[in-house]
C-alpha cells in the first residue's frame, strides 16, 4: 500500500475511487450497472449462447430464456463482428458471468431514437399496426406509439368526423398504411409515446409550399383536390400546398356558397391567378378556365333593349338580376330605377327569385357591368322603339318559319303528277270517242240491264237521291233540250251518252223505291234520242 506525503494510509473509500479512476484512465472501462446499455461486438454465435465483447477485455453472454425470446428474424440478421447494443440484465451472476439481453437493448435503442426525434422535432414514417377506440397504434421499432384521433389529419381521412361509426369502420381501412408523424410527447417511466400526424403534415405542407411558391407562375394550370369549403371560398391541395379559390372566382354566375359548385374530395383543374411569395399565399380560379360570357354581350344585347331577368340579391342600394338564358350575365337595378315612387328598400318592389321584365340602360363590358331598369319598361318614350323591336322579331320569326316550310310547299314529284294528270285526261277522252257511235242504239237495250251494275257500284248514292227524288224528273227534262244543241254543233251524240248514263244510274238506284218516277225519266230519254 502506498502512503501519502504525511505518511498516512489512504482511506478505503478514497482507495476505491482512485481504483475506479485508474481503471477508466488505463483501460477505458467503467464498471457495469444493472439496466445499463452498452455497445459491444459479437464474438461468437452458438446454439446455446451468444458471446459479446464489451471492450476492456470484458465479455458478456446472451443465453437461456433471453436467447429463446429473440425473434428468428433478429437471430438471422446478426453475425460475428456486428456492433450491437446490449442491455445489462445482471453485472455478475453466481457463475461470475455478465448476463446481457439484445431484445431489451433494441427496445432501449428505440426509446433513444424516440427521444432524439422529439428533441429535433423531426418527421418520420410509421406503419399503422392496429387501432383502438381512441385512435391508431404505430410502432417505432419495439416501442408502441399512439396517435389520438384528434392528431390525425382530417383532410386525408374524410371519415374521421363521421358520426355513428364503429372503430372497425372508422380505422379499419387505415391498418397497414404509412403515415408521416412527429413525436409530441414522451415518458419512458409511464411507457408513453404520443405521435401526431397533424403536426407532421403541417410541417410537410410548409416545406411543399416553399417549393411550390418557387415553382408556380401566374397563368399556369394545375390539378388539385378540394380539401375544405368555407363561406368565402374553397381550399384546394396542389400537392402539399393549399390554394384558395375565392367565392367570386368559382363561376361567372352568382354563387352564394362554394357547395353550389364543389364538394370536398373533388378533383379539379385550377388556374393560378396570383402567387404572393411574401405572404405565402396562392390565389386560384375555376371560372377563368371557362368561356367569358361578357365577350359576347355587345353582340347579343343593346341599350334600351327589353330582357327577362331573375332577381338574385337585394341590397340597400338596389337589386341584382341575372338575364334569363344568360345567368352568367348579372346587372344592377339601382333603387332609383325600381319605381317612379320613392322607396326605402328594394324589397318594397321586388323579391329574390322573382322573374321580371327589365330594360337595359347601360352596358360596360370592360368592367363587366350592366345597368337595368324596372320603371322604364312601360314608359311612353320607349313605345316606338319597343314596337319596332317587336316587329323585327316577328319578321325574323316569319322568315325562319318560311325557310323551314319551303321544302313542304314545293312538291318533289310535281312532274310525275303532271304526267299522271295527262294520262288520266287521255284515258277519260278515249272511252267517250269509242262510245259515241253506239250511243243512240244501245240506249233502249241497256236500260233494262243498267240497274243491276249501278246498284253494285254506288251503294252510297241512295240516301242523297231519296231526299231529292220529288224534284228529280223536272231538272232532267229541262236539261235534256240543252244537251241536244251542242250535239248538232260539234259531234253527234257526244253529250247524250253521258246524260243517259247519269240518268240511268240515278233511276236504277231508286228503281225499287220510286218506280213511276223511273218510268217517266225513261220515256223522256227515249224521246230525246229519237229527236
Amino acid at each position: 500500500m502506498v502512503s501519502n506525503d504525511l505518511g498516512q494510509e489512504p482511506t478505503t473509500e478514497a482507495g476505491g475511487a482512485d481504483l475506479e479512476a485508474l481503471l477508466q484512465e488505463g483501460y477505458g472501462f467503467t464498471p457495469l450497472k444493472r439496466g445499463e446499455v452498452r455497445e459491444g461486438v459479437i464474438v461468437s454465435i452458438g446454439s446455446s449462447e451468444i458471446l459479446i465483447d464489451l471492450s476492456g477485455k470484458t465479455e458478456g453472454v446472451v443465453a437461456g430464456r433471453e436467447l429463446e425470446r429473440m425473434p428468428k428474424e433478429m437471430l438471422d440478421s446478426i453475425k460475428v463482428g456486428d456492433e450491437v447494443l446490449a442491455y445489462v440484465v445482471n453485472p455478475e451472476d453466481k457463475n461470475g458471468n455478465i448476463v446481457l439481453s439484445l431484445t431489451r437493448a433494441q427496445l432501449e435503442k428505440d426509446w433513444r431514437e424516440a427521444e432524439r426525434l422529439f428533441e429535433a422535432q423531426e418527421m418520420f414514417s410509421g406503419h399503422v399496426a392496429g387501432f383502438n377506440k381512441g385512435g391508431l397504434i404505430v410502432r417505432l421499432g419495439k416501442v408502441r406509439g399512439f396517435v389520438p384521433a384528434s392528431q390525425l389529419d382530417s383532410n386525408r381521412h374524410p371519415r374521421l368526423n363521421e358520426a355513428g361509426l364503429t372503430p372497425e369502420e372508422r380505422w379499419g381501412e387505415l391498418t397497414g398504411e404509412t403515415l408521416q408523424l412527429k413525436v409530441i410527447e414522451i415518458d419512458r417511466e409511464r411507457n408513453r409515446l404520443i405521435l401526431s400526424e397533424r403536426a407532421a403534415m403541417r410541417e410537410w405542407r410548409q416545406m411543399q409550399k416553399e417549393k411550390l411558391l418557387a415553382d408556380l407562375t401566374e397563368g399556369e394550370i394545375r390539378k388539385g383536390k378540394v380539401i375544405s369549403l368555407a363561406d368565402f371560398g374553397a381550399f384546394v391541395d396542389l400537392g402539399g400546398a393549399d390554394g384558395l379559390i375565392h367565392l367570386s372566382e368559382l363561376s361567372w354566375k352568382r354563387v352564394n356558397h362554394p357547395r353550389e359548385v364543389l364538394r370536398v374530395g373533388d378533383e379539379v383543374e385550377v388556374y393560378v391567378l396570383n402567387v404572393n411569395r411574401e405572404r405565402r399565399r396562392i390565389g386560384l380560379s375555376l371560372k377563368r378556365l371557362q368561356p367569358d360570357p361578357w365577350t359576347l354581350v355587345d353582340e347579343k344585347y343593346n341599350v334600351d333593349q327589353l330582357v327577362e331577368g331573375v332577381i338574385t340579391k337585394l341590397a340597400k342600394f338596389g337589386a341584382f338580376a341575372c338575364i334569363v338564358g344568360d345567368e352568367e350575365i348579372e346587372g344592377l337595378i339601382h333603387i332609383s330605377e325600381l319605381s317612379e315612387d320613392h322607396i326605402a328598400h328594394p324589397k318594397e318592389v321586388v323579391q329574390e327569385n322573382q322573374v321580371v321584365t327589365l330594360r337595359i340602360i347601360r352596358i360596360d363590358t370592360d368592367q363587366r357591368r350592366m345597368g337595368l331598369s324596372l320603371k322604364r319598361v312601360d314608359q311612353a318614350e320607349y313605345a316606338d322603339l319597343d314596337w319596332q323591336a317587336e316587329l323585327a322579331a316577328s319578321e325574323e320569326e316569319s322568315a325562319d318559319a318560311a325557310d323551314g316550310a319551303e321544302p313542304e310547299t314545293e312538291p318533289a314529284l310535281q312532274p310525275e303528277t303532271l304526267e299522271l294528270q295527262d294520262e288520266a285526261q287521255l284515258e277519260s277522252a278515249e272511252p267517250v270517242d269509242e262510245a259515241q257511235p253506239e250511243s243512240v242504239e244501245p240506249v233502249d237495250e241497256t236500260q233494262p240491264e243498267s240497274p243491276e251494275p249501278v246498284a253494285e257500284a254506288q251503294p252510297e248514292s241512295v240516301e242523297p237521291v231519296d231526299e231529292a227524288q220529288p224534284e228529280s224528273p223536272e231538272p232532267v227534262a229541262e236539261a235534256q233540250p240543252e244537251s241536244v244543241e251542242p250535239v248538232d254543233e260539234t259531234q253527234p251524240g257526244s253529250a247524250e251518252p253521258v246524260d243517259e248514263a247519269t240518268d240511268d244510274d240515278e233511276l236504277a238506284a231508286d228503281e225499287d223505291s220510286e218506280k213511276p218516277a223511273a218510268d217517266s225519266v225513261e220515256e223522256t230519254a227515249v224521246e230525246v234520242v229519237v229527236e
